[in-house]
């Protein structure tokens, strides 16, 4: 039984293929086209997948699509009428998700009478529980997910047991903490999409000293029966015009539409462009943000735990990938175990809507466990020299060695350790947004001036965000005030008071750090190389940072050649080739 799911005409756009209960690929088609969070129809994922599966088109029995046009219908009919040129948009959007057997059939110029698979639409959130809870360790868990929008739904909760998922409650347009952390994204300056991440990195150097407003602009009580929240609609024009996300079929680039209002400046200030200085204020406001997404995210999070009584919990949604809020979730809740999807965001619902279908719909038994995000591409050791090769790169006054590993291991951690910036790029690309040492450019975490050297030389990004830190997982509790495992980058814990002077580089300004533990079972390479940094230094951590320049996370060794001879990296590791400057 091989079941496609497919996230397409959306920000994210991605496949996976899960083959008798097991995932066998995913991938964002960004890394394929080159367009970050690329919209549109998910061709040349759908292809990759496939091949690494072995299989044609003919052999997919089922097609699974995260979007069901037939929820909330009414709450949808409401708007259309309010949102006349939204109604036209949305029309548009289900013409192209009514169209995916077509578009299926020409990616592989194929007629799509042929088209044997039965296709299914998944709503929304529940694709996305069924990402986090199907994938998990977890027989029976505490579900929440929570972002900007989808199938007119921002926020949806329950409990998984087995292999079935019991919806409790959500929450519907307008309201949604997503939308609430883009608007403010917006306001302070930040108009990319994808850009909330910046604002979390900012909010670490502020005070929530406007807590208040914030308290005003969403608003949640943690007293209420229910789990739900209410957005200050005063502040959003969302609910108005529509929650625009759009995209030009040229370069499949998303963009979402204005969404605060007057009201927001009048209430916190003039609206910050984004050529200006960011100031104190600005921060300040970060701060604050932050601190009122956390007391509305735990506070549902708490009460989700009081009504279940369980004290595991999956979480997926683009609020999910708040590592510093999922950081604090042992403390704030009653929960012990925390489960987040390496592709918490819509790219995510690609493995959701096929494992959906594979348990909740076929009643299939649950076999499998995500353990390790390295479902995208790899390239053997042909690939890659044929790659060097066609590069020229010996031509260029580069030095090219092919080492045994532990030799390569050897010279590598010593590089690191001499302060050297590494271009780390080995096995199968990593599933999510998160660069876990598949992808990586690998640092000396020692040194309190690598953060500048790294976004001088090479990141070329914000001063105000954090470098990740990637420990070996046995010594998880030896640096960080917690020791549950964050393989996937997406908690926060503090660092210990006494090693932050060990580890300054990946180190944030509030003492914390967006951790990556690393097993050995999970990838022996990467583990090795931080055991023998271990080994020369001491310290059983290294910097990660993803391995790219303002761009997708590099795919191929001809992208990794090309970003590591435009940039300022001292070394480039292709699979067992040691690249160095002669």
């Amino acid at each position: 039984m091989n079941i496609l799911g497919i996230n397409a005409y959306h920000g994210n756009a991605s496949a996976a293929i899960v083959c008798e209960g097991r995932l066998i690929a995913a991938v964002e088609e960004e890394r394929f086209n080159r367009v970050k969070y690329a919209a549109g129809f998910p061709t040349r994922a759908i292809r990759y997948c496939l091949k690494e599966a072995g299989l044609a088109l003919a052999d997919i029995d089922h097609v699974a699509v995260p979007r069901n046009p037939y929820a909330r219908l009414v709450t949808k009919l409401f708007y259309a009428v309010r949102m006349p040129s939204f109604a036209r948009e949305r029309a548009k959007v289900l013409a192209k998700f009514t169209g995916i057997p077509e578009a299926l059939a020409r990616a592989f110029d194929s007629d799509p009478r042929k088209l044997t698979a039965k296709f299914h639409r998944v709503e929304h959130h529940q694709a996305h529980l069924a990402s986090s809870f199907f994938v998990s360790p977890f027989e029976r868990a505490a579900l929440l997910s929570a972002d900007g929008l989808g199938d007119f739904a921002s926020t949806m909760w329950g409990v998984g047991d087995g292999n079935r998922l019991r919806i409790e409650g959500a929450v519907a347009f307008p309201h949604s903490l997503g939308l609430f952390y883009s608007a403010v994204t917006q306001y302070l300056g930040f108009l990319k999409f994808g850009d909330e991440y910046k604002v979390m990195g900012l909010a670490a150097y502020g005070q929530p000293e406007q807590l208040e407003a914030f308290r005003d602009i969403v608003r949640f009580d943690a007293r209420s029966n229910g789990n739900g929240f209410r957005l200050g609609l005063d502040y959003f024009t969302h609910h108005r015009t529509g929650p625009e996300m759009s995209w030009a079929e040229a370069d499949k680039t998303p963009a979402l539409g204005k969404m605060f209002s007057d009201k927001m400046a009048k209430r916190l200030g003039r609206v910050r462009t984004p050529e200006e200085t960011l100031e104190p204020r600005h921060r300040h406001l970060a701060s604050s943000l932050q601190a009122r997404l956390e007391e509305v995210y735990l506070g549902m999070l708490k009460k989700l735990a009081e009504r279940t009584g369980l004290k595991a919990v999956c979480l997926a949604g683009g609020v999910a990938f708040n590592c510093v809020a999922n950081g604090k979730i042992f403390d704030a809740t009653p929960f012990k175990q925390v489960y987040v999807h390496p592709a918490a965001g819509d790219a995510g619902l690609a493995v959701g809507a096929a494992f959906y279908v594979w348990h909740q719909i076929l009643g299939q038994p649950r076999s499998f466990v995500m353990d390790h995000a390295y479902w995208g591409p790899g390239y053997s050791r042909d690939e890659i020299r044929q790659a060097i090769e066609s590069n020229g790169i010996s031509q260029k006054g580069y030095c090219i060695a092919e080492l045994p590993e532990e030799e390569l291991l050897k010279r590598t951690a010593a590089s690191i350790a001499d302060g050297k910036i590494v271009g780390w790029f080995q096995g199968r690309a990593e599933w999510g947004p998160r660069a876990l040492g598949n992808r990586s450019i690998v640092a000396d975490p020692r040194r309190p001036e690598m953060k500048e050297t790294l976004n001088r030389r090479i990141k070329h990004r914000e001063i105000f965000r954090p470098f990740a830190p990637s420990i070996l997982a046995e010594a998880t509790s030896e640096y960080f005030e917690k020791s549950h495992p964050s393989p996937f980058m997406t908690l926060a814990y503090s660092v210990r008071q006494e090693k932050r002077d060990k580890i300054p580089a990946p180190t944030h300004v509030d003492g914390t750090g967006r951790l990556q533990t690393v097993t050995r079972e999970a990838n022996p390479r990467y583990h090795a190389l931080i055991s023998a940094f271990r080994g020369l230094t001491g310290v059983p951590v290294v910097l990660n940072t993803s391995f790219n320049d303002n761009e997708p996370i590099v795919c191929r060794p001809e992208e990794a050649l090309d970003c590591f001879l435009r940039t300022q990296m001292d070394a480039l590791v292709l699979g067992e080739f040691l690249i160095t400057k002669s």
